[in-house]
């Protein structure tokens, strides 16, 4: 065979070198953009963001002396900042998520979102709204663009997964969920750049069994995200929930979890109650649980003080409800 002359050997040189390097670079993609999964803890060692505007901040400043007083000690509590589309639409979502977590890291704090927005939220009951299917995923991917690069805690549609099977419509749920996190960690393609911690919607010890939960989370991807969310706006008490929620992570590759404990304190009603109950008291502070298991911590996911709907003297979903607020605080 005849030899290659220098200008052929040169290009070949050339080549090798350019394909070596593409894949240096698909690897190098390859490796950046792999989900993060629940292999720690995002709350160890973190202090949680408390958001000036929510309603029991706004309540504890109008109101007289001895009840801001009251009202202060939710206030002054690290509780969610609830993200709605009726309230921060498609072109204006982006700019407050960021907004809000570029406040909490001036502080040194994380906050906390839920994303509430869901088609057919809550299926018509007391929180019934949400955007059209066609509008969902937009939205989703704007809150993923204003979370980009920040360190932040997303539970994702509270209720979803759980009221699915109610509804009618737990395939498109299903579908929809795992849609929306992936949006929602894509957004975050470097490993070492920080991005959202993910908890799906869990249910609670008085909803679905935990085998009937963990299959609908391992369809709804659990294993691409941090984990799941228990006891969503309800009242359990949190030794329930650890219960149960032990048992989902169990069964979903042992995915991590936080208990919501913002009105937990005195535990359900007897008959379960989940609309404004009498009678139930704040629970644990919000903070890690640092056992290095799979409960992540506590949050208040729920806001206190904020209505579950008209029932028992309350007013509208999510309304402030001075009345009720300071019931949970006096019983506490």
């Amino acid at each position: 065979m005849a030899s290659q002359s220098p200008r052929k050997k040169r290009l070949v040189a050339v080549a090798i070198v350019s394909f070596l390097s593409l894949v240096a670079v698909a690897v190098w993609a390859v490796v950046v953009v792999v989900p993060r999964i629940g292999e720690s803890n995002p709350l160890s060692g973190q202090q949680l963001y408390v958001y000036p505007e929510s309603s029991a901040s706004l309540a504890a400043q109008s109101g007289n002396s001895a009840d801001a007083a009251a009202i202060a000690e939710i206030a002054n509590t690290p509780a969610a900042i609830w993200v709605l589309p009726e309230v921060h639409p498609t072109d204006k979502v982006a700019a407050f998520v960021d907004s809000v977590a570029l406040a909490a890291e001036a502080e040194n704090t994380t906050p906390v979102f839920v994303v509430y927005g869901i088609p057919d939220r809550d299926c018509q009951s007391e929180s019934a709204g949400g955007l059209s299917a066609e509008e969902y995923p937009a939205w989703v991917s704007a809150i993923g663009t204003g979370l980009l690069n920040h360190a932040s805690v997303v539970i994702l549609e509270p209720d979803s997964l759980s009221l699915a099977t109610e509804c009618g419509n737990l395939t498109q749920r299903v579908e929809q969920v795992r849609d929306a996190a992936s949006r929602l960690v894509d957004t975050n393609l470097f490993i070492d750049a920080p991005g959202p911690a993910i908890y799906l919607d869990g249910g609670h010890s008085s909803w679905l069994d935990a085998q009937t939960m963990a299959g609908i989370l391992r369809s709804a991807g659990i294993d691409k995200v941090q984990g799941f969310a228990s006891n969503t706006s309800n009242f359990n008490d949190t030794a329930s929930e650890v219960a149960y929620a032990n048992e989902l992570s169990s069964l979903t590759g042992n995915a991590h979890y936080v208990i919501d404990t913002s009105r937990n304190g005195n535990g359900s009603t007897s008959s379960a109650e989940w609309c404004n109950p009498s009678g139930r008291a704040l629970g644990d502070t919000p903070g890690a649980v640092e056992d290095g298991g799979a409960y992540d911590g506590n949050l208040w996911i729920k806001n206190p003080g904020e209505s579950d709907g008209k029932c028992n003297g309350g007013p509208a979903a999510g309304e402030w409800w001075q009345a009720g607020a300071l019931a949970l605080v006096r019983a506490s």
